[in-house]
Protein backbone atom coordinates (compact mmCIF):
# COMPACT_ATOMS: atom_id res chain seq x y z
CA UNK A 1 0.00 0.00 0.00
CA UNK A 2 1.40 3.36 -1.19
CA UNK A 3 2.14 6.14 1.56
CA UNK A 4 0.21 8.84 2.73
CA UNK A 5 2.60 11.41 0.72
CA UNK A 6 2.95 8.94 -1.80
CA UNK A 7 -1.06 8.67 -2.69
CA UNK A 8 -1.62 12.43 -2.60
CA UNK A 9 1.33 12.96 -4.93
CA UNK A 10 -0.21 10.89 -6.83
CA UNK A 11 -3.49 12.56 -7.51
CA UNK A 12 -1.81 16.10 -7.66
CA UNK A 13 0.12 14.49 -10.02
CA UNK A 14 -3.05 13.06 -12.15
CA UNK A 15 -4.52 16.37 -12.11
CA UNK A 16 -1.17 17.97 -13.13
CA UNK A 17 -1.34 16.03 -16.31
CA UNK A 18 -5.28 16.48 -17.29
CA UNK A 19 -5.11 20.32 -16.99
CA UNK A 20 -1.10 19.93 -19.10
CA UNK A 21 -1.49 20.27 -22.87
CA UNK A 22 -2.29 17.30 -24.62
CA UNK A 23 -4.49 16.52 -21.56
CA UNK A 24 -8.41 16.39 -20.52
CA UNK A 25 -10.15 19.46 -22.82
CA UNK A 26 -12.20 19.77 -20.02
CA UNK A 27 -10.59 19.75 -17.48
CA UNK A 28 -8.44 21.94 -18.98
CA UNK A 29 -11.30 24.83 -19.66
CA UNK A 30 -12.35 24.81 -16.06
CA UNK A 31 -11.77 27.85 -13.40
CA UNK A 32 -12.40 28.49 -9.52
CA UNK A 33 -16.05 29.84 -10.92
CA UNK A 34 -16.91 27.31 -12.89
CA UNK A 35 -16.25 24.31 -10.40
CA UNK A 36 -17.93 25.78 -7.07
CA UNK A 37 -21.19 24.29 -8.19
CA UNK A 38 -19.39 20.94 -8.30
CA UNK A 39 -17.84 21.32 -5.16
CA UNK A 40 -21.27 22.56 -3.48
CA UNK A 41 -21.97 19.51 -5.31
CA UNK A 42 -19.31 17.06 -4.05
CA UNK A 43 -20.06 17.98 -0.10
CA UNK A 44 -23.77 17.49 -0.41
CA UNK A 45 -22.70 14.04 -1.30
CA UNK A 46 -20.43 13.29 1.21
CA UNK A 47 -23.48 14.25 3.64
CA UNK A 48 -25.49 11.49 1.96
CA UNK A 49 -22.80 8.65 1.95
CA UNK A 50 -22.65 10.08 6.26
CA UNK A 51 -26.20 9.60 6.31
CA UNK A 52 -26.15 6.40 4.66
CA UNK A 53 -23.32 4.60 6.76
CA UNK A 54 -21.97 3.01 3.92
CA UNK A 55 -17.89 3.79 4.08
CA UNK A 56 -17.23 2.58 0.27
CA UNK A 57 -19.47 5.75 -0.93
CA UNK A 58 -17.97 7.59 1.60
CA UNK A 59 -14.33 7.11 1.14
CA UNK A 60 -15.15 7.56 -2.90
CA UNK A 61 -17.57 11.11 -1.70
CA UNK A 62 -14.45 12.16 0.55
CA UNK A 63 -12.18 11.16 -2.86
CA UNK A 64 -13.98 13.65 -5.23
CA UNK A 65 -13.92 16.68 -2.60
CA UNK A 66 -10.26 16.57 -1.75
CA UNK A 67 -10.09 16.56 -5.92
CA UNK A 68 -11.96 19.80 -5.82
CA UNK A 69 -9.07 21.08 -3.39
CA UNK A 70 -6.44 19.99 -5.84
CA UNK A 71 -8.05 21.11 -8.82
CA UNK A 72 -8.75 24.68 -7.30
CA UNK A 73 -5.12 24.33 -6.22
CA UNK A 74 -3.81 22.98 -9.43
CA UNK A 75 -5.31 26.05 -11.69
CA UNK A 76 -4.21 28.61 -9.15
CA UNK A 77 -0.43 27.35 -9.38
CA UNK A 78 -0.67 27.71 -13.13
CA UNK A 79 -1.56 31.38 -12.52
CA UNK A 80 1.72 31.62 -9.81
CA UNK A 81 -1.48 32.40 -7.00
CA UNK A 82 -0.18 29.89 -4.90
CA UNK A 83 0.17 26.02 -4.40
CA UNK A 84 -1.41 22.89 -2.62
CA UNK A 85 1.62 23.13 0.21
CA UNK A 86 0.48 26.47 0.93
CA UNK A 87 -3.40 25.50 1.34
CA UNK A 88 -1.94 22.62 3.45
CA UNK A 89 0.30 25.13 5.27
CA UNK A 90 -2.92 27.65 5.78
CA UNK A 91 -5.02 25.12 7.18
CA UNK A 92 -2.42 23.28 9.69
CA UNK A 93 -1.46 26.75 11.33
CA UNK A 94 -5.11 27.81 11.64
CA UNK A 95 -5.52 24.35 13.82
CA UNK A 96 -3.13 25.01 15.70
CA UNK A 97 -3.79 28.79 16.54
CA UNK A 98 -7.53 27.57 17.27
CA UNK A 99 -6.48 24.94 19.32
CA UNK A 100 -4.76 26.66 22.28
CA UNK A 101 -6.53 24.09 24.64
CA UNK A 102 -4.41 20.90 22.57
CA UNK A 103 -1.08 22.88 21.47
CA UNK A 104 -0.79 25.14 24.14
CA UNK A 105 -1.12 25.64 27.59
CA UNK A 106 -4.93 26.13 27.85
CA UNK A 107 -7.63 23.86 29.62
CA UNK A 108 -11.12 23.66 28.55
CA UNK A 109 -13.65 21.75 30.21
CA UNK A 110 -16.11 20.61 27.35
CA UNK A 111 -16.64 20.92 23.74
CA UNK A 112 -19.07 24.33 23.90
CA UNK A 113 -15.94 26.47 25.80
CA UNK A 114 -14.26 25.10 22.75
CA UNK A 115 -16.84 26.34 20.18
CA UNK A 116 -17.04 30.05 22.12
CA UNK A 117 -12.71 29.94 21.93
CA UNK A 118 -13.19 29.12 18.26
CA UNK A 119 -15.37 31.86 17.22
CA UNK A 120 -13.50 34.55 19.35
CA UNK A 121 -10.06 33.59 17.96
CA UNK A 122 -11.65 33.94 14.82
CA UNK A 123 -13.30 37.46 15.52
CA UNK A 124 -9.82 38.39 16.62
CA UNK A 125 -7.81 37.33 13.66
CA UNK A 126 -10.86 39.24 11.19
CA UNK A 127 -9.70 42.27 13.42
CA UNK A 128 -11.62 44.64 15.97
CA UNK A 129 -13.94 46.41 13.13
CA UNK A 130 -15.58 43.45 12.51
CA UNK A 131 -19.09 42.66 13.76
CA UNK A 132 -19.87 39.15 15.26
CA UNK A 133 -21.41 37.64 12.67
CA UNK A 134 -18.94 38.64 10.12
CA UNK A 135 -17.44 35.56 8.42
CA UNK A 136 -21.03 33.79 7.91
CA UNK A 137 -21.10 32.88 4.32
CA UNK A 138 -24.41 34.64 2.22
CA UNK A 139 -24.14 31.38 -0.29
CA UNK A 140 -25.02 28.95 2.65
CA UNK A 141 -28.11 27.12 2.18
CA UNK A 142 -30.90 29.39 3.93
CA UNK A 143 -31.59 26.73 6.88
CA UNK A 144 -28.06 26.21 7.79
CA UNK A 145 -26.99 30.27 7.37
CA UNK A 146 -30.11 31.03 10.14
CA UNK A 147 -29.02 28.27 12.43
CA UNK A 148 -24.88 29.34 12.35
CA UNK A 149 -26.45 32.98 13.13
CA UNK A 150 -28.13 31.99 16.00
CA UNK A 151 -25.40 29.67 17.32
CA UNK A 152 -23.28 32.69 16.57
CA UNK A 153 -25.52 34.71 18.91
CA UNK A 154 -25.96 32.89 21.37
CA UNK A 155 -21.98 32.09 22.02
CA UNK A 156 -22.24 35.72 23.76
CA UNK A 157 -25.03 35.13 25.74
CA UNK A 158 -28.11 36.06 23.22
CA UNK A 159 -29.98 33.22 23.19
CA UNK A 160 -33.32 31.87 24.59
CA UNK A 161 -33.75 30.64 28.30
CA UNK A 162 -35.35 27.09 27.79
CA UNK A 163 -36.79 25.14 24.34
CA UNK A 164 -40.47 26.03 25.60
CA UNK A 165 -39.91 29.35 24.80
CA UNK A 166 -39.67 28.94 21.50
CA UNK A 167 -42.50 26.82 20.85
CA UNK A 168 -44.24 29.86 22.00
CA UNK A 169 -42.52 31.76 19.48
CA UNK A 170 -43.53 29.28 17.30
CA UNK A 171 -46.79 29.66 18.02
CA UNK A 172 -46.37 33.40 17.52
CA UNK A 173 -45.77 32.90 14.01
CA UNK A 174 -47.59 30.56 13.14
CA UNK A 175 -50.86 33.24 14.14
CA UNK A 176 -48.97 35.71 12.66
CA UNK A 177 -48.58 33.83 8.93
CA UNK A 178 -52.17 32.68 9.17
CA UNK A 179 -53.15 36.52 9.41
CA UNK A 180 -50.63 37.20 6.58
CA UNK A 181 -52.67 34.69 4.52
CA UNK A 182 -55.82 36.15 4.92
CA UNK A 183 -54.54 39.23 3.44
CA UNK A 184 -53.60 40.12 -0.36
CA UNK A 185 -49.65 40.87 0.57
CA UNK A 186 -47.68 38.19 -0.92
CA UNK A 187 -44.66 40.36 0.38
CA UNK A 188 -45.62 40.18 4.11
CA UNK A 189 -46.91 36.17 3.65
CA UNK A 190 -43.21 35.69 2.88
CA UNK A 191 -41.93 37.80 5.82
CA UNK A 192 -43.90 35.97 8.14
CA UNK A 193 -43.26 32.54 6.45
CA UNK A 194 -39.31 33.36 7.00
CA UNK A 195 -40.10 34.52 10.71
CA UNK A 196 -41.77 31.41 11.55
CA UNK A 197 -38.69 29.26 9.51
CA UNK A 198 -36.37 30.42 11.40
CA UNK A 199 -37.88 30.43 15.10
CA UNK A 200 -38.42 26.61 13.62
CA UNK A 201 -34.54 26.73 13.42
CA UNK A 202 -33.99 28.08 16.40
CA UNK A 203 -35.77 25.18 18.46
CA UNK A 204 -34.27 22.84 16.08
CA UNK A 205 -30.39 24.43 17.24
CA UNK A 206 -31.37 24.51 20.80
CA UNK A 207 -32.53 21.31 20.96
CA UNK A 208 -29.15 20.13 19.68
CA UNK A 209 -30.41 19.29 16.29
CA UNK A 210 -29.35 20.18 12.43
CA UNK A 211 -32.38 21.58 10.85
CA UNK A 212 -30.72 21.40 7.25
CA UNK A 213 -30.10 17.76 7.94
CA UNK A 214 -33.76 17.64 8.89
CA UNK A 215 -34.90 19.19 6.00
CA UNK A 216 -32.32 16.57 3.68
CA UNK A 217 -33.70 13.29 5.78
CA UNK A 218 -38.09 14.75 5.15
CA UNK A 219 -36.86 15.30 1.30
CA UNK A 220 -35.31 11.90 1.26
CA UNK A 221 -38.62 10.55 2.91
CA UNK A 222 -41.00 11.96 0.90
CA UNK A 223 -39.25 10.87 -2.41
CA UNK A 224 -39.12 7.78 -1.20
CA UNK A 225 -42.82 7.25 -0.28
CA UNK A 226 -43.58 8.99 -4.12
CA UNK A 227 -41.37 6.53 -5.19
CA UNK A 228 -43.45 4.00 -3.43
CA UNK A 229 -46.83 5.33 -4.82
CA UNK A 230 -45.64 5.49 -8.32
CA UNK A 231 -43.95 1.71 -8.27
CA UNK A 232 -47.45 0.13 -7.14
CA UNK A 233 -49.42 2.19 -9.77
CA UNK A 234 -47.07 1.18 -12.18
CA UNK A 235 -47.95 -2.72 -11.02
CA UNK A 236 -51.21 -2.11 -11.15
CA UNK A 237 -50.87 -0.77 -15.31
CA UNK A 238 -51.67 3.07 -13.60
CA UNK A 239 -49.58 6.02 -12.63
CA UNK A 240 -49.85 9.19 -10.91
CA UNK A 241 -51.16 11.33 -13.85
CA UNK A 242 -54.25 9.15 -14.67
CA UNK A 243 -54.74 8.31 -10.30
CA UNK A 244 -57.05 10.14 -8.01
CA UNK A 245 -55.75 12.04 -4.67
CA UNK A 246 -58.02 9.07 -2.72
CA UNK A 247 -55.74 6.83 -4.55
CA UNK A 248 -52.40 7.71 -3.70
CA UNK A 249 -53.46 8.92 -0.15
CA UNK A 250 -53.85 5.00 0.55
CA UNK A 251 -50.16 4.42 -1.49
CA UNK A 252 -49.09 6.54 0.87
CA UNK A 253 -50.20 5.12 4.18
CA UNK A 254 -49.42 2.14 3.23
CA UNK A 255 -45.53 3.27 2.09
CA UNK A 256 -45.69 4.29 5.99
CA UNK A 257 -46.81 1.34 7.28
CA UNK A 258 -44.08 -0.32 5.06
CA UNK A 259 -41.01 1.62 6.04
CA UNK A 260 -41.76 0.51 9.70
CA UNK A 261 -44.55 3.76 10.87
CA UNK A 262 -41.86 6.26 10.26
CA UNK A 263 -44.19 9.79 10.44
Amino acid sequence: MASRSESFQRLCDIMHKLRAPGGCPWDAEQSHASLVEYLIEEAYEVAEAVEAGQDDDLVKELGDVLLQVVFHSEIAEEEARFRIEDVLEAVSEKMISRHPHVFGDGALKDSRAVIEQWDRLKREERGTDSGLLDGIPTSLPALLRAQRLQSRAAGVGFDWEKSEDILDKIHEEVSELEEAGAQDDQQKREEEFGDLLFALVNWSRFSGLNSEMALQRANRKFCERFNYIEGALKKKGSNVESANLEEMDALWEKAKTDSGGRE
